[in-house]
């Protein structure tokens, strides 16, 4: 009978964990899940593996046998992967500030631990639910199935420039709230138009041009406020990811420093 690695790996969690609430945080794999997966192999041998328990999982006498079985197997997968395993990849997706921040807090992030990250920039959102990011930072509350979401703190944003004086503004190419009202802003000033932000930004240094930025970023640099912070950009932010993802040991780490980089930031 044919299994694949993983249904063997997952049989094996349940089994030394003798529950599925702990096989899940050390799998990644959501409770439910685990629970599927462990019906579908004992079909799959037409035998009970499991006596299911008021307070978790035993094995029968075929389920130790399996299990001797599954061990074996895990020793041989070990010896032939020793020393040939890698970073774990975590790919977190932000707009250009908050990448901005975070990779300045890249050390932080990644802490003591093999973890490879992969910084997305992108303002249009990722499909988090297909894992074209593992993490995503986005400004609203994420409503599909199967995502989970940590509210952050709340975003602002003000017109900057090196003086009053300087009337041209830098627009940035794009659909985001930020991007539109800067757009509705421009009479007959002169406008230098952009792909990134961090051009705005580096037009508004130079003295060139006024830009709309977020406040976490413009007070870290020399220009002055021209407005109040603008109440129709005002949003919450959010960390969202995979609800089953998130179990995953270097992404829940992942998850947490950026949790308390973005609420500090946003404190502040």
């Amino acid at each position: 009978m044919n299994f694949d690695w993983d249904d063997l790996r997952l049989f094996v969690a349940v089994a030394r964990a003798g529950g599925l609430s702990a096989a899940a945080r050390a799998t990644g794999k959501s409770a439910p899940t685990l629970g599927r997966r462990m019906v579908m192999i004992e079909r799959r041998m037409g035998r009970d593996l499991f006596r299911r328990l008021p307070r978790g999982y035993a094995l029968t006498a075929e389920g130790e046998a399996f299990l001797a079985q599954c061990l074996e197997v895990e020793a041989r997968v070990e010896a032939m992967t020793a020393g040939a395993s890698a970073p774990a990849l975590v790919k977190l997706s932000a707009g250009t500030w908050i990448s901005h921040v975070l990779a300045q807090h890249a050390a932080e992030l990644i802490g003591r631990e093999r973890i490879a990250l992969r910084f997305i920039t992108a303002n249009e959102r990722l499909d988090i639910a297909r894992r074209e990011a593992v993490i995503g930072i986005r400004n609203s509350r994420p409503t599909e199935a199967g995502l989970a979401g940590r509210r952050v703190g709340r975003v602002r944003f003000a017109v900057y420039a090196t003086d009053p004086g300087v009337t041209r503004w830098a627009s940035v190419v794009g659909d985001t709230p930020s991007a539109r009202w800067t757009r509705a802003q421009i009479g007959e000033e002169e406008v230098i138009e952009v792909t990134t932000g961090r051009l705005a930004l580096d037009l508004a240094l130079a003295g060139t041009a006024r830009v709309t930025l977020p406040t976490f970023i413009g007070r870290d640099t020399p220009l002055i406020p021209l407005t109040a912070p603008i109440p129709e950009l005002d949003h919450d932010e959010w960390l969202v990811s995979h609800h089953e993802d998130r179990f995953l040991p270097e992404v829940r780490r992942t998850i947490d420093r950026i949790h308390t980089i973005l609420t500090r930031l946003h404190a502040q």
